[in-house]
């Protein structure tokens, strides 16, 4: 701002006003000083801005990199806060960088609130973050009283696809869980229930698995080995299931002919052409709507609650009727 006062020969003071686009200069003053900035490249510092305001305007969300999902929602977050006069601040979770860390760089930036997207903090660490700031757990269910929570009803989700595969003819019907994954105990209870619902306990198998790519591969190969493979396959999100098509891919077994396969999320994975997954949609945009909204009434003083949404199944090219 000081070398915009100098080349225009006006004071900062006088600079300040026309960036701020308040009243106090004439248009002549204003549209030079403007001229001046653009030719200099000057870019307002927010930073030091919203250190002199009493609030920041600003979400803090962290995501976990490597999960497609989160892309899609930190997408919509911005979407939707920018439409309530906010600013979405992402803090990235990677294998090199931890979540408190992330939680940490939010905490530095004056963030108003803190959006936690599949969050796997301890409870000791939620309850301290939460004394410091509101905090909204996303696609993560807590007890915890002081900690807000907006979510997908995982149980009823995978439900979804257990009855679609079911209405497919489809009996031997096995669920490649998320291990300890946020949601993981919801989707394998949802996929007990249902299998149970139908009267198929006896050939529902739960098999330990993950988040990733690779944790879908191990579970196939698994399954495969076994004299009598499963005709239907459920992972716990896109990136199993893209782990599952792969090893399909290489044996030779023809999908859906052979065995159809359902993933969870409704990533930007699922939609690729050359994959046109079948999966349970957990609606990124009504999620990341229901956050914003959860994170400003938890900054204006109310209390937290939990919101749950209900998902639905996207039928696409990955699964079929039973061989029979």
């Amino acid at each position: 701002m000081a070398d915009v006062a100098r080349a225009a020969g006006i004071s900062t003071a006088l600079v300040s006003i026309v960036i701020r686009g308040v009243p106090g200069a004439s248009e002549a003053t204003r549209q030079r000083v403007l001229r001046i900035a653009d030719e200099l490249g000057y870019v307002p510092d927010q930073r030091a801005q919203k250190l002199r305001q009493s609030r920041s305007r600003v979400l803090g969300v962290t995501f976990e990199l490597q999960q497609p999902f989160h892309g899609d929602l930190v997408e919509q977050i911005y979407t939707a806060a920018g439409q309530q006069g906010y600013e979405a601040m992402i803090s990235a979770v990677a294998p090199s960088r931890s979540e408190t860390t992330a939680v940490n760089a939010l905490l530095r930036e004056r963030c108003e609130a803190a959006i936690l997207l599949g969050s796997e903090l301890e409870t000791e660490e939620l309850t301290r973050l939460a004394r410091r700031l509101p905090t909204l757990l996303v696609a993560r269910h807590t007890d915890l009283s002081g900690v807000g929570v907006v979510r997908s009803d995982d149980t009823a989700g995978i439900g979804l696809a257990v009855d679609h595969l079911v209405a497919l003819g489809h009996r031997r019907i096995a669920h490649i869980d998320g291990a300890g994954a946020p949601g993981s105990s919801d989707r394998r209870l949802g996929f007990l229930q249902a299998m149970a619902g139908h009267g198929l306990q006896d050939t529902a198998d739960v098999l330990a698995g993950g988040l990733t790519e690779t944790a879908g591969a191990e579970g196939m190969r698994y399954l495969l080995g076994r004299p009598t493979p499963p005709t239907a396959v459920i992972a716990f999100n896109d990136r199993c299931a893209s782990g599952v098509l792969d090893v399909l891919a290489r044996q030779g077994c023809d999908v859906p002919g052979e065995i159809s396969v359902v993933g969870y999320d409704d990533s930007r994975l699922a939609k690729l052409p050359h994959v046109q997954m079948t999966t349970v949609s957990q609606n990124a945009a009504e999620l990341a709507e229901a956050a914003v909204t959860s994170a400003l009434a938890l900054i204006a003083g109310r209390q937290p609650e939990e919101v749950v949404l209900t998902p639905r199944l996207v039928e696409r090219a990955t699964t079929g009727p039973a061989r029979s």
